[in-house]
């Protein structure tokens, strides 16, 4: 019998676990990448080491932060003949994260449940701590109904998700409220604003605005719930062990490979890829990066017809990132902050509606060296975070700007009690402008479409593309973005082409 051959586009977490699992079933697969190096925005940022020393540069992970849903990589490696937790073995995080308000307050949200309801009654009362009790159990609720009905299984249409639910879980997967806002939704839940605020901020990781996302997307709550943990090398070396574990099975890596174009037959089926200089024959071609770069025609005019394009505006969000070493004063940093300032709903309504940034941002601090509540000596390595519109294709992103936002950013955080002195030459700022420029088609977007509106889970493609033999993996298809989502697209998109080859996985 023939082999099968396969090739893969994009070495992110979707596209790793593609290979991986394409490997494992007997398909000869050759993963290509356009960057040096695996990980897709699972990256790490060189900035001066200690002293300033360029010679000894410190790594600093600027893109994903956050590990959660392990039993995904477990049952990934698993496939590979590996145990996960053996491989790279993770630490959970006691604290999930602190979260510091300008006007006041300090709150952490910590992996025991229990633990947070008491932090929570000491911070906003005995009634803020029984709503967040029933907030759980909804968060919980929404999980167990779409956790194998929706995120794991093919993409389903409305009316087959309500079929597989069956009449016995319809009841569950009603009250998922998708009809509903998550801010409208978690105002049932929260009275004091500032924890609305916070469960809120949940609807940014799939790039979107708690004022337009589902409050089915309360479940990830729930997912955060069930385990933070830290990974040692941080979160690209998920990458590196995925990149291995895909190398033992015979996958056949290039970096530096940018593809030109995909090929197709006379009849519309791919047969091959197209590099600057060569060209590769394929069976079957995964294509695990922003899917709407396929829509613009990057990968070639036959293959332009495989998925609906995406409108500017429609896009979630992008980000204006700082890797800085530095020594801070006057907060007691924990692995994972957020300092909020008071006004949320006009924060994203400033990003969503006007396009622009706003004067007082929400900012992410991930602390790379607390695991604990200890402060590291010396300078230390921070990623520092505030959220941007996805426009890096129609704005350059001056110094100017940068400047601007670095200010607002410092004056949160100093309002919250923060303040940072970076040392010389050690912080790397990215933009909207630069990331459009590191993931093609995505004008900057960090998770592809917005999920706004009852029917935003249904609207981003599904495995199987218009163009047979192509399948589409990563954070911009279903289930969604986050490192677990697009690992688990990147498995059904393995799933869906081996039993379209009638190779069962």
């Amino acid at each position: 019998m023939k082999t099968l051959r396969a090739c893969v586009i994009g070495a992110g977490a979707g596209g790793l676990a593609a290979a991986i699992d394409l490997a494992a079933a007997g398909v000869k697969t050759t993963l290509l990448e356009s960057h040096a190096t695996p990980g897709g925005k699972m990256r790490q940022v060189a900035v001066s080491g200690p002293g300033n020393n360029a010679a000894q540069p410190t790594l600093i992970d600027a893109g994903p932060t956050v590990f959660t849903m392990p039993w995904v990589f477990e049952s990934l490696f698993a496939r590979g003949g590996k145990a996960f937790f053996d491989t790279l073995p993770a630490v959970p995080a006691d604290i999930l994260a602190r979260h510091a308000w300008t006007g006041g307050g300090l709150l952490d949200l910590h992996a025991d449940v229990r633990e947070s309801a008491k932090a929570i009654e000491a911070f906003a009362g005995p009634n803020e701590a029984r709503r967040f009790d029933a907030f759980c159990a909804r968060a919980r609720s929404n999980f167990e109904t779409l956790n194998h009905s929706f995120m794991q299984a093919q993409q389903p249409s409305m009316l087959e998700l309500t079929r597989r639910v069956g009449l016995i879980g319809l009841p569950g997967l009603l009250r998922t409220h998708p009809q509903r806002s998550m801010w409208s939704a978690l105002g049932d839940y929260f009275h004091d604003p500032r924890l609305r605020q916070l469960f809120g901020r949940y609807a940014t990781y799939v790039g979107s605005s708690p004022l337009e996302a589902p409050a089915t997307l309360m479940l990830i709550a729930h997912v955060e719930q069930q385990g933070v943990w830290l990974l040692p090398g941080g979160m690209r070396s998920l990458a590196s062990a995925m990149t291995e574990l895909g190398r033992e099975l015979g996958v056949d890596y290039r970096f530096n490979a940018p593809v030109a174009a995909i090929d197709t037959d006379p009849l519309g089926h791919v047969n091959g890829v197209r590099l600057e200089d060569e060209t590769l024959p394929a069976d079957l071609v995964i294509f695990a990066g922003d899917h709407a770069a396929l829509a613009e025609g990057r990968l070639g005019e036959t293959v332009r017809q495989a998925v609906p394009p995406v409108a500017p505006h429609r896009r979630g969000l992008s980000a204006v990132t700082w890797c800085v070493r530095g020594e801070t004063h006057g907060f007691p940093l924990h692995y994972h902050n957020v300092f909020f300032a008071e006004d949320y709903p006009r924060e994203f309504q400033t990003l969503f509606k006007h396009r622009s940034q706003p004067r007082q941002p929400t900012v992410y601090v991930c602390a790379q060296d607390r695991l604990g509540d200890a402060k590291p000596s010396g300078g230390e390595r921070l990623l520092i975070l505030v959220n941007a519109p996805a426009d890096g294709d129609q704005d350059r992103w001056s110094e100017t700007q940068q400047a601007e936002v670095w200010q607002a950013a410092v004056e949160v955080m100093g309002r919250c009690g923060l303040s940072i002195s970076v040392q010389t030459d050690a912080s790397i700022t990215t933009t909207p402008a630069h990331f459009a420029s590191l993931f093609p088609g995505s004008g900057g977007s960090l998770y592809g479409r917005a999920s706004h509106g009852m029917m935003a889970s249904f609207n981003r493609p599904g495995a199987r593309s218009r163009v047979p033999g192509l399948y589409l993996a990563g954070g911009t298809v279903h289930p969604g973005p986050g490192v677990p989502m697009a690992t688990l697209s990147g498995r059904l998109a393995a799933e869906a082409a081996l039993s379209d080859a009638g190779i069962g996985r």
